[in-house]
Formats: structure tokens, C-alpha cells, sequence
């Protein structure tokens, strides 16, 4: 299975606050700029990358001093503006080295959450990727409330990947790895290498609370892991403070604990549109159109379809029917129902002028759709 890591083309690499901030000293520059100089040979190599970095809130308590994590979420909210400062700038002036340029993206739960939304920051996320810009990114601490938290970063990274439809999700943290026992506690504990994400024998050894400085512990790795599984994704569980530890990694090194997925990548992800989602609208195809989507398994452009009927939201689940009236694709659908109906007809040339903007040229991209 170890063949997948050295194959995959988009990595999502999530870096804990303990190993960020020297468990919690201080931001630390030196850690940084090690993982930074790996994640830039990877980027020049052809993998694209997304990081989620945690950080911000234990950066602030140690600018502000405080040696013990706040619970109140005013206090986290306020060492998160302080912290994440200091954390933006210290990625950028390390990729900035080595002439590579970084955004920042600060997500919550309902921007992944809400349909609109999650297809606006995954568009943006890809263009950044196409650009040649790594997105460094963190739960937007210093705004949300406690029941849209996403609880953790690593919950977030695993979000972040099914978002951006990784190939690998690559946990950075204190340990080595999952162990079959404590190996805190028990010194004959041995690392497991490679596992199923589903496995449920995993659950007993996922035990072990997090760290002081962050949220989640082993049984959240193993949740991100699951979750990223959903769209295909395999999960490596890894120590950030071993030498090199992403180029060994790319280079195949079977080092910390490789968590594959059921399915593959895109089985995966069409399953999950099959699915999961509500129909919120219908859009009718021409024969033209049908055969483009179902014979050369194109995107649905605004040109095929005659009819709009229902109401829907841009990000909602639309069906796509033939002439005949049978359902031939659902998907998720890039204009509203009443956008839609203004460009319906029209080459995609033709939505900035209808409009006044453009989300995207097509109707329904075929990342976004499964033929049923």
C-alpha cells in the first residue's frame, strides 16, 4: 500500500500545535523551516499541497504568557487573533525563501457545511493549487462559537481534503505513529504500519488524551482518518520530528501508520453524491448534452439544457434528465435555480454578460456529478 503515498499528486499535510510550538515555548522557526524546505522539493516535484496548520491559539498563550490553556471561548478566541499573527507570518516568510508564494485561509464549520459555501472556498482552494500557491490553513478561531467548532484541526485537515479531493492526508504529531498498546506505558508496544481506516480492532489502541496545548488526541486521528476515507483518501499518521520525514515518506519509507481507504479516490467521492445529498432541483438535458455527459464524460455546460424546474441554491443537488425525461446524472450545481434560467441555452462565453459575473463556465462539472 505504501505504493500510493509515493503516487499520490495532491497532499494534505496537518501539523500539530506541540510540534508548531516546541510544546509550547514558542513558535518553532527552526522545526518550521525543515518541513517547509520538504514540502518545497515535494511542490517542485509535481505534488500539490495544502497545509493545515494548528498553532495559533498556543502561539498567542505564549506571547501572552499564559502557561495553561484557557477553557472560557473568549480567552481561546483571543489568543487565537494574537497568535495567528505571529503563525501567518512565520509560513510565509518560510516559503517566501524559496520563492513560493502562500495564502491564508481561515475556515469554520459552516463553510464546509453549507452547500454554497463549500463550493465557493473549494474553488478558491483549487485555483490556489493550480496557481502554484500553497493555502495554509486554520479553523477561524477567533469567531467561532462552541457548537460550529470543528473541535479539532485534525477533523478540519480530514474536511480539508475531502474538499480539495486529496490523494493523502498526512497527520503530523508528537508520535511516531498508532501503536498496538500505549507505548507511553507499555515499552513492548510496536507501531502499526499499515491498517484499514474502517478496521475496528484500531478503536481499542486509539486510546490517550491530547496533549495540553491541543484538542485532540489518537482517537481524533483516527476519526480524520475515517473521515478522509470517505472520499478516497489514504491517511498517514505520522512523527514530525523525524528526520525528513515527508521526503522519506514520498520516497516510500514505511514510516509512522499508513490508514487506506475501502475504495479508491473517485468511487469514493461518487458514491458520497450518489448518495448523501437531497435533490433540490431538475435540469432538462438536450440529446446533446446527454450524450456528452454519459458517452464522453464531460461537464454539463449551460448550452444543453432546455428546461429548469424546482428551486435551488448554488451548491445544491440538481437531477439531469434526458429529452425523455429519465435521469441520466446528479450533481452539484453551480448557479441557482434563477441564475440558471437567465443562461440556460448560452455558450459559457455568454454568463458574464447575462449575469455580470461568473462562477464557473460550467453548469455542473463532472467532479461534481455521477451518472446514475
Amino acid at each position: 500500500m505504501r505504493d500510493r503515498v509515493t503516487r499520490s499528486e495532491r497532499w494534505v499535510v496537518k501539523i500539530g500545535s506541540a510540534l508548531l510550538t516546541d510544546d509550547g515555548r514558542c513558535l518553532d522557526g527552526r522545526a518550521m523551516s525543515g518541513w517547509v524546505e520538504q514540502m518545497v522539493a515535494l511542490h517542485r516535484a509535481g505534488v500539490e499541497l495544502v497545509l493545515v496548520s494548528s498553532g495559533a491559539v498556543a502561539a498567542g498563550m505564549s506571547r501572552l504568557g499564559w502557561a495553561s490553556r484557557p477553557s472560557a471561548i473568549h480567552e481561546l478566541q483571543a489568543a487565537a487573533a494574537v497568535g495567528q499573527m505571529g503563525l501567518v507570518q512565520a509560513w510565509e516568510s518560510s516559503f517566501a525563501e524559496h520563492d513560493v508564494q502562500t495564502a491564508q485561509v481561515l475556515l469554520t464549520h459552516d463553510d464546509l457545511s453549507d452547500r454554497k459555501r463549500y463550493l465557493n472556498a473549494r474553488s478558491t482552494l483549487r485555483t490556489l493549487v493550480e496557481l502554484g500557491v500553497v493555502p495554509v490553513i486554520n479553523e477561524n478561531d477567533t469567531v467561532v462559537t462552541d457548537e460550529i467548532r470543528f473541535g479539532d484541526n485534525d477533523t478540519l485537515a480530514a474536511l480539508v481534503a475531502n474538499l480539495v479531493e486529496a490523494d493523502l492526508l498526512v497527520i503530523l504529531t508528537d508520535r511516531d505513529g498508532m501503536f498496538d498498546a500505549d507505548p507511553r506505558h507499555n515499552p513492548e508496544a510496536a507501531l502499526i504500519s499499515e491498517a484499514r481506516a474502517d478496521d475496528p480492532a484500531l478503536d481499542a489502541v486509539a486510546g490517550g488524551s491530547a496533549g495540553a496545548l491541543g484538542r485532540g488526541g489518537m482517537q481524533t486521528k483516527l476519526r480524520a482518518a475515517r473521515l478522509a476515507a470517505r472520499s478516497g483518501a489514504c491517511t498517514v499518521i505520522v512523527g514530525g520530528r523525524i528526520e525528513r520525514v515527508l521526503s522519506r515518506l514520498r520516497e516510500g519509507e514505511r514510516l509512522g501508520t499508513l490508514l487506506s481507504p475501502e475504495r479508491g479516490l473517485v468511487a469514493a467521492r461518487k458514491q458520497w453524491l450518489a448518495g448523501h445529498l437531497q435533490m433540490r432541483g431538475t435540469l432538462v438535458l438536450d440529446a446533446g448534452a446527454v450524450k456528452a455527459l454519459t458517452e464522453d464524460h464531460k461537464s454539463l455546460l449551460p448550452v444543453g439544457v432546455k428546461a429548469i424546474e424546482g428551486s435551488f441554491r448554488r451548491g445544491e443537488m440538481v437531477a439531469c434528465v434526458g429529452p425523455d425525461g429519465n435521469e441520466v446524472a446528479r450533481g452539484l450545481v453551480n448557479y441557482s435555480a434563477a441564475e440558471a434560467q437567465k443562461i440556460m441555452g448560452q455558450s459559457s462565453e455568454f454568463i458574464g454578460q447575462a449575469l455580470g459575473y461568473v462562477y464557473e463556465p460550467e453548469l455542473v462539472h463532472r467532479d461534481n456529478m455521477v451518472l446514475v
